[in-house]
């Protein structure tokens, strides 16, 4: 009866003085040796963070077993104590002569892989093999986990294709490590094989299988691994529904999102999350805040995270008198302190409406050290309105924090440029090279034939390259025909206006969309994906081309989706 009170006890105490006093009754009452109370102890003092008191019990606890020990060490791998489960393993192999069991390596395994530990997990990796472990389901498992963190995915592969029989774990560990390494493409190998074997994946295996189609940003995969769902019986799991709304989300697909969504019997906080995310993405402001009220009304306690998103919303839809509303709402209603996340929105918001001062003002007020979001937020601004005096400062700010981030020099050289400052442009430009830095070159990317076509600036480079660029021409003849006019401003070279409208209607946006109007059909939107910030000029020609073609386009830039139909944009030409 005593221990059982005294058991109950120890899994409610949430304070160090509790444990003592439960110790302290332990020692009046029983002896160690009387079920396992003393390794409980150990763990909790070891959870509570006071490890000197655990090994100090520890040590004089009269009769320790395996499950003793493999307890501390356990322990010890949850608080990331790589060196103290390392010294605890040591002991028991040279002083004790002890039988280790898989529990034992796993557990140590475990804490090399999450404090980076190499060099121990390829003595625990020794350590497997000779004691006869290296074939242990759950031993080589941890092993193949740890090697991928660590990146070494050749060591990975060699442990999987040695393993007589792989559990659903070694295949959803391969599945994992390999998109996490950069590898979607061999994620989905492993996902073929897996089938091969006959076995069907699992929430693990789909939730990283959709995270490697993100990578490939394949719309035609993502709809496969959407059949698969459905047929191994997963289409009503929350988190799978949830990493498949994310996924068409980032493909361009809001409304295959939202169906998604619909779907999901009682969507959780993450789900719901992500569909705010989805909303916000996608510049769709009035349903971000229309779907927020309603969560809320619903019972949905809004943290920090769900701020992020709806602010970003109302930032991307020009809300900004909403986006205070919400800004001052989440301390003094919801209890949510702001992060610099929400003073980074906050001052992209203001940039955005133009108030730059105000923006400057919320810097110099939050009570956090801004970082280069909160810097990079107001940079952007002050490019868009031409600021040259705030936006040096904020560039020089950016390069202080990162001087090596070749986009805050271009920015700031952009800025000069604008202004028709090209001495002051061309001081920062030579700075980047002297430092060696390089501008990333911009590039679009379009989806056909289940392959993505790539595209930079005057690309010559595709098999129809001819045909494309035909068409570009003639796309750029008949949007001129009714009306369009080329915005040379985004042009920041000092050369002559034939010039400058040469090189805009070379961009690769435009590239990607002769090429999308070439192979698709009318009834198909055309999605394009940019790496940079899509200008002023293309944007415009998007805008025209929808209009004249009667085509939905969809294209997506560092910032956000933008929604072309009927000669409009879904941001407003707000962005």
């Amino acid at each position: 009866m005593i221990l059982s009170s005294l058991l109950a006890a120890l899994r409610s105490s949430s304070s160090v003085s509790c444990c003592r006093a439960i110790h302290a009754r332990v020692i009046k009452s029983l002896d160690y040796r009387d079920g396992f109370i003393g390794d409980q102890l150990v763990s909790m003092y070891i959870n509570m963070g006071f490890i000197e008191h655990a090994d100090k019990l520890f040590d004089e606890m009269p009769q320790r077993d395996l499950v003793s020990w493999n307890s501390l060490i356990s322990g010890y791998s949850r608080r990331g104590l790589v060196a103290k489960s390392l010294g605890v393993f040591s002991r028991m192999k040279s002083e004790l002569g002890l039988e280790l069991n898989e529990l034992t390596l796993i557990s140590i395994i475990s804490a090399c892989t999450s404090g980076e530990a190499l060099d121990g997990g390829h003595y625990l990796h020794g350590c497997a093999v000779k004691l006869g472990m290296e074939l242990e389901a759950k031993v080589v498992n941890s092993l193949i986990n740890m090697y991928g963190k660590f990146g070494f995915i050749d060591s990975a592969f060699k442990l999987f294709m040695e393993m007589p029989e792989p559990t659903m774990v070694s295949w959803n560990s391969m599945v994992a490590i390999c998109t996490e390494n950069g590898i979607p493409e061999e994620a989905i190998n492993y996902f073929k094989m897996m089938k091969r074997y006959g076995l069907l994946p699992d929430e693990a295996t789909m939730v990283a299988l959709l995270q490697a189609c993100k990578s490939l940003s394949l719309g035609k995969l993502a709809e496969a691994m959407h059949g698969v769902i459905f047929t191994c019986g997963l289409n009503q799991n929350v988190t799978v529904a949830t990493a498949l709304l994310s996924l068409y989300s980032k493909l361009g697909r809001l409304n295959a999102s939202q169906k998604v969504f619909s779907e999901i019997g009682k969507p959780d906080k993450v789900a719901l999350t992500a569909m705010l995310a989805a909303y916000a993405m996608h510049g769709r402001g009035k349903e971000a805040i229309e779907f927020f009220e309603r969560t809320v009304r619903e019972g949905m306690e809004p943290d920090h995270v769900t701020f992020t998103h709806l602010l970003n919303a109302c930032s991307h839809s020009g809300f900004v008198e909403r986006g205070k509303y919400y800004f001052h709402n989440m301390s003094d209603v919801y209890r949510v302190q702001p992060r610099l996340d929400h003073y980074s929105c906050m001052v992209d918001l203001l940039g955005r409406g133009g108030l730059l001062d105000e923006a400057n003002e919320l810097i110099k007020q939050m009570p956090l050290v801004p970082n280069s979001g909160v810097w990079g937020a107001l940079l952007g601004a002050c490019r868009v309105y031409g600021n040259i005096h705030l936006g040096k400062q904020a560039a020089e700010k950016m390069i202080a924090l990162d001087p090596s981030d070749s986009r805050n020099y271009i920015m700031l050289s952009n800025i000069y440029s604008a202004a028709g400052l090209w001495s002051d442009a061309s001081k920062v430009r030579a700075s980047m090279k002297t430092k060696g830095l390089v501008r990333n070159p911009g590039c679009s990317f379009i989806e056909h034939g289940n392959k993505i076509h790539h595209f930079v600036v005057d690309d010559h480079s595709h098999p129809d390259s001819d045909k494309i660029h035909e068409k570009l021409e003639k796309m750029m003849r008949k949007i001129q025909e009714a009306g369009f006019v080329s915005e040379t401003e985004s042009v920041l070279h000092d050369v002559d206006e034939e010039v400058k409208i040469n090189m805009i209607n070379k961009h690769s946006e435009k590239i990607a969309l002769a090429y999308g109007l070439l192979v698709t059909s009318a009834e198909t939107p055309l999605i394009i994906m940019k790496n940079l910030r899509i200008c002023r000029d293309c944007h415009k020609t998007a805008k025209f081309v929808s209009l004249i073609e009667k085509r939905r386009i969809i294209i997506q830039d560092t910032k956000r989706f933008h929604h072309f139909m009927d000669g409009e944009c879904s941001c407003g030409d707000y962005w």
